[in-house]
């Protein structure tokens, strides 16, 4: 038997192993002066002996014995024809074959296919359990055995793929990543901050559907740095904001190497870079000195306001002798943060309940008193909020990276994850918007208000309105004064208060409220709906129809906001996807009848040979692809990630001191013995089969069938013997006995 190929001996070789039920390895080649094989041998797994390891006598692990010396083999030798010619074979084993349930387990039978490992690679960026993707593959090939490897290759697979991402470093990755996230979207804004030696500091990106959201809803923005579930455990800074449907929105994000004034100072002016210098007209943040340093040198045109939710953190943590002391502490603290609409009045309620609770010398309430501006309600009616009070949503945004992050994740498998977390909340916000226009809300009351209302704002807002506009039935309205136009009334709901100032004017329609609500949530009150209501105006003024709530808040078509991936990277898988399910559409179809059935499977055989036929002579194009795909552009200039040096408990557990000793004992008695290394090379066998058949073997379909029923004769038999081998080759070399039309 000849092959055309080393390539082409080593698969019927392999082939009929499998089919046999033992493992096969390349063993010994020898190559001509141009670098053609000239002579190869192939050998079973189980060949040779185990060597011994001379650095270490005393080692905490060894692997189970595989090589057990078994001489079965098979030699190929170059002839003048060109063609590589069997001219030794053993086929006795020396120990038992695989029964027919393991011989998918066979080292070498297994493979992941590369359409396996474009499914595999799609599965890691989505963030799929290992352990769920390899279910699901089992599922559609019909089973674990059927999949062509064990779950310990797909593991070893994942894990070098993740290595191979961070083969030129840390910072050459990041680069790397940024750059081809900017070829895939042109849009995509990053900048990177290093330091003297070269290593980054700071990064910051953003993507064009990010820039866009900005322009629409960055008027409020959350900056919160309190998530560190990465490698480095650096300061994870998203920019949040809250869009028209009240969903939280994600306007970018940035790794601090700490939090300094510098830090974020560059971080600050990055964003401004990538918004073309549009800047919030209100930010949340928690309390940072450094933050609010950097706020007020770079957010010129800002209004920076405190998350009061931390404010109720820390004043439980340093007056909680207070707040266990008295049930009504709570309700006067809450009080002072929330209400008030005259400044005078708010000082006088602060003093009164310094005095109440004996806290005038309390160095804490003395401190955040001195940065009042910024978290009393009573100084910050006037600025809008988008109905946000505290840095909530960027505390939910970091919730929800627990579930898509991990510790042990790289840099690069940390932008991959983050950005499926950005893609599964735009696509949240894509279903909201079919829900709001398939659907319409059900009004608690049928008047004309809520009917302009349901269909101008959307959804969750219009609850909003409604709520409010439900309250006008509860409220009191009493005429003050009128002058030149202006009228002024007094309203109260339900009796509550002193009441909220409302003034009106009928030529424009204009009402202003002393509570402010539009002001810092951009919707009318209750107090300014019942004058609206009194008026018999039936529909809401325009001027109090804040566009970033409406439906149309967004501009253009709806598709111009949905960014197609199309990178080379991802083609593979989805093209995968896509002939797997029209193939299963053809099989079910087919398994109907028996003539569907073969006419199926003819033209399927017929296809593969095209395609193998088309891979051919493309002359292997899928790998070039890989190859230019991973083509990666060198950072010099960037030396790695600059990283922290660890306080506190080393990792590990700390041993003591007689497992010290013990360990030193071990290392000096085996640096004093010297251990010879036994070979583990066989002798080739003598035993040769002189072939005169010079029949080239190139159909893989046919051989399969050949070594197929081959197997199905001897797979009863623990050992295969030299004869059968000797008959199988007899028989192919003959051209009656496996003619098709015969």
């Amino acid at each position: 038997m000849k092959f055309d190929s080393d390539d082409s001996a080593y698969e019927f070789y392999k082939a009929y192993a499998h089919s046999i039920g033992f493992s096969v390895r390349k063993d010994y080649i020898k190559r001509n002066q141009v670098g053609q094989v000239k002579r190869r041998i192939f050998c079973c797994s189980k060949e040779g002996e185990k060597g011994f390891d001379k650095r270490r006598e005393y080692v905490a692990f060894e692997r189970p014995i595989s090589r057990i010396g078994c001489l079965a083999h098979m030699t190929c030798q170059l002839k003048n024809d060109g063609l590589l010619e069997v001219v030794s074979f053993e086929g006795d084993h020396n120990h038992e074959l695989a029964p027919t349930p393991m011989k998918h387990m066979l080292r070498s039978n297994r493979k992941i296919s590369y359409a396996q490992k474009a499914i595999a690679d799609d599965a890691e960026r989505a963030g799929l359990p290992i352990k769920a993707t390899i279910d699901l593959l089992a599922i559609q090939n019909g089973g674990r055995e059927n999949n062509g490897f064990l779950d310990s290759d797909y593991r070893n697979y994942i894990a070098t793929q993740r290595k191979a991402t961070m083969i030129k470093g840390d910072g050459p990755a990041i680069m790397d990543y940024f750059s081809k996230a900017q070829s895939a979207d042109p849009s995509f804004f990053y900048s990177v901050q290093l330091d003297d030696d070269d290593f980054i500091m700071n990064m910051f990106w953003v993507d064009g559907r990010s820039i866009i959201d900005y322009k629409y809803f960055g008027d409020v923005l959350c900056f919160d740095t309190t998530y560190r579930t990465n490698e480095y455990g650096r300061p994870f800074a998203p920019f949040v904001g809250v869009n028209h449907l009240k969903q939280t929105v994600i306007f970018g994000a940035a790794l601090l190497y700490d939090e300094t004034i510098t830090s974020f100072k560059w971080l600050f002016e990055a964003f401004l870079g990538a918004m073309d210098g549009k800047q919030p007209k209100t930010i949340l943040t928690d309390q940072s000195a450094a933050m609010a340093k950097a706020i007020e040198e770079v957010f010129t045109e800002t209004h920076h306001r405190l998350c009061v939710w931390h404010i109720y953190q820390n004043a439980a943590k340093h007056l909680s002798h207070v707040f266990h002391g008295s049930d009504q502490f709570s309700s006067d603290f809450s009080s002072c943060i929330y209400d008030g609409e005259d400044e005078d009045e708010w000082l006088k309620g602060w003093d009164d309940m310094l005095n109440k609770y004996g806290l005038l010398n309390n160095e804490w309430l003395q401190g955040i008193f001195s940065i009042k501006e910024k978290w009393a309600m009573v100084y910050g009616r006037h600025m809008f909020t988008a109905d946000m009070k505290s840095t909530q949503r960027s505390e939910s945004i970091n919730s929800v990276l627990k579930k898509y992050l991990k510790p042990k994740h790289n840099m690069v498998t940390f932008f991959y994850h983050y950005n499926k977390l950005v893609e599964d909340r735009r696509y949240q916000e894509l279903l909201a918007e079919f829900k709001m226009r398939d659907t319409r809300p059900v009004l608690k009351t049928d008047v004309e208000m809520l009917r302009h209302a349901s269909e101008v704002y959307t959804p969750k807002f219009f609850k909003l309105f409604e709520e409010e506009y439900m309250k006008v039935w509860d409220c009191t309205i009493d005429k003050i004064s009128k002058t030149e136009g202006r009228v002024e009334y007094k309203v109260k709901y339900d009796g509550r208060g002193a009441g909220h100032r409302v003034w009106f004017e009928s030529s424009s329609q204009a009402v202003e409220c002393s509570c402010m609500k539009f002001e810092f949530v951009g919707i009318l009150c209750a107090h300014a709906l019942k004058v609206i209501d009194k008026k018999n105006i039936k529909h809401i003024p325009q001027q109090y129809i804040s566009k970033r709530w409406t439906k149309d808040a967004k501009d253009g078509d709806l598709r111009s906001s949905v960014r197609v991936e199309g990178s080379s990277e991802k083609l593979t898988g989805k093209r995968y996807f896509n002939m797997h399910y029209n193939f299963r559409e053809i099989s079910a179809l087919a398994a109907e009848s028996d003539r569907m059935y073969e006419h199926a499977s003819e033209v399927f055989s017929n296809l593969l040979k095209d395609l193998q036929e088309m891979k051919k002579c493309s002359n292997g194009g899928t790998s070039n692809e890989i190859l230019c795909s991973n083509n990666e552009e060198e950072y010099p200039s960037v030396a790695g990630v600059k990283s922290k040096a660890t306080i506190g408990r080393p990792k590990g557990r700390i041993r003591g001191a007689l497992e010290r000793q013990k360990s030193h004992k071990v290392q000096s008695k085996s640096k004093g013995k010297k251990v010879k290394a036994s070979s583990s090379r066989q002798v080739e066998s003598s035993i040769e089969v002189q072939i005169q058949n010079n029949q080239v073997m190139n159909n893989d379909q046919f051989q399969r069938s050949i070594i197929s029923s081959a197997g199905e004769n001897l797979e009863s038999t623990p050992c295969v013997s030299n004869i059968s081998f000797k008959q199988l080759l007899q028989d192919i070399s003959n051209p009656h006995i496996y003619d098709p039309e015969h």
